[in-house]
């Protein structure tokens, strides 16, 4: 019996002993291909020659430093490279993952406010099947009933409104300009009725990740809800856990919103996996009137700015821009989106399908015409799982799709790296599994 503690408390994993490029191998020899990057993690595959060099580069300089005293030559360049591409964000600290620098947010949201003289303005806003992290401070904003599961009597209070998920929620006589408007006016009027004195911040995935596959706002939405915090002295923070680090075709995936955030969170895709790390960039203007006032951040955390797990960052950042992945990645994207399509159309299940570069959801229905959600729940969603990997791949699937209790979906987010030919085995084999499931 296993001493590990696992999610499942009654059943062991799969012991996996290596990996090549999108490929996993397990200790009976058995390989998989992935077609999630983990849970959009591995974005450049395992075993990449430049980042094992790397590592065992890095490894013999220093294993690590008090961020309190010491910087290192990895933590500037990779803050100087993630400054640079954001379009405007002035600062970034480093953690280990993506529920860390979520919280980290929402603390520096509310030192903000409080180091300019304004502590009423406490109240975090968040969106309705959205998905912040496992911390108490970012479930409290996290509006997934599965996610918080049992644990809403510890959490702070925030206020939530309506996602942006066009496929169920924009009316037929709507166009994509009026739905971005509607929500607009719905945040506006919250705002307006708790007080925009009480307001400290908005959150969002820029693409909703795991809560319903691959989400992204339509057209409009992002400029539009800016417009409403800026009106309100709000701050607008994104979480690009997911999204962010090239994975929609672009190193920050609000770069196609045409806006730049006050904060922004990034980690799975950091460092593709290699080390646990995860960063927040804030504005110019929040950094200042914090170092003005006290001068001093209210956080303190081990492994803040470790510099093995930026040095390995860094060089995967170098391996994005070098191999011109990112042009592959929404090269790919729109394969990947074209061939699902295209396999599926004849099946009555298959609702929707979705999303950014390589960062795609497929949403399942009862039927097309009446897009009820899918009745069959987390059933059906592990024996999604269990069928792809008794056919060798590995797949993402969710359950809780429409209001975080009905429906599933599956999220698709393979490497960077993946081959047309790879891509092309995803698919049919995704395509025969979905098939092979009774509903």
């Amino acid at each position: 019996m296993s001493k590990v503690i696992y999610k499942n408390l009654n059943s062991s994993p799969i012991l996996a002993v290596g990996g090549s490029g999108v490929w996993l191998e397990d200790a009976t020899g058995k390989r998989y291909l992935d077609t999630c990057g983990g849970v959009a993690v591995s974005s450049l595959g395992h075993g990449h020659p430049r980042i094992a060099a790397a590592l065992e580069r890095e490894a013999k300089k220093l294993a690590w430093a008090h961020a309190g005293s010491f910087t290192t030559a990895a933590a500037e360049e990779l803050a100087e490279r993630l400054v640079a591409a954001s379009g405007g964000l002035a600062r970034a600290q480093f953690l280990s993952g993506g529920s860390e620098v979520m919280e980290l947010a929402m603390k520096i949201a509310y030192q903000y406010q409080c180091e300019r003289g304004l502590p009423d303005k406490s109240v975090f806003i968040s969106r309705q099947q959205s998905y912040h992290g496992s911390t108490l401070g970012t479930l409290s904003i996290s509006g997934n009933p599965q996610r918080q599961s049992v644990f809403g009597r510890l959490f702070a209070p925030a206020e939530f409104v309506s996602p942006c998920y066009a496929y169920r929620d924009q009316q037929p006589d709507e166009s994509q300009e009026q739905y971005a408007t509607r929500l607009a006016d719905e945040l506006d009027a919250r705002i307006r009725s708790l007080g925009s004195e009480n307001v400290a911040a908005f959150f969002a995935e820029t693409v909703v990740g795991s809560t319903n596959g691959a989400v992204p706002a339509v057209p409009g939405y992002f400029r539009k809800i800016k417009a409403v915090c800026e009106r309100h002295d709000v701050l607008l923070i994104l979480d690009e856990v997911m999204a962010g680090m090239g994975r929609t075709g672009q190193l920050f995936a609000y770069a196609d919103d045409g806006i730049v955030p006050d904060m922004v969170a990034v980690g799975k895709g950091l460092a593709a996996g290699y080390m646990p790390i995860s960063a927040l960039l804030i504005s110019d203007r929040i950094h200042s009137v914090m170092a003005r006032g006290s001068g001093v951040l209210g956080n303190g955390q081990t492994h803040v700015n470790h510099p093995l797990a930026c040095a390995i960052a860094l060089e995967v950042q170098q391996v994005i821009v070098e191999e011109d992945l990112l042009k592959q990645v929404r090269q790919r994207g729109e394969q990947l989106r074209a061939w699902l399509r295209e396999s599926l159309a004849d099946l009555d299940i298959v609702g929707d399908v979705r999303g950014r570069g390589l960062f795609v959801g497929v949403e399942f229905v009862e039927s097309r015409a009446t897009k009820a959600p899918f009745r069959s729940g987390g059933a059906y969603a592990a024996a999604l799982k269990q069928e792809a990997l008794q056919r060798g791949l590995l797949i993402y699937p969710g359950s809780g799709t429409v209001q975080g209790t009905q429906g599933n979906h599956v999220l698709f987010a393979p490497p960077f790296i993946t081959s047309e030919g790879e891509l092309g085995q995803m698919v049919e084999r995704f395509s025969a599994v979905v098939r092979a499931v009774a509903y």
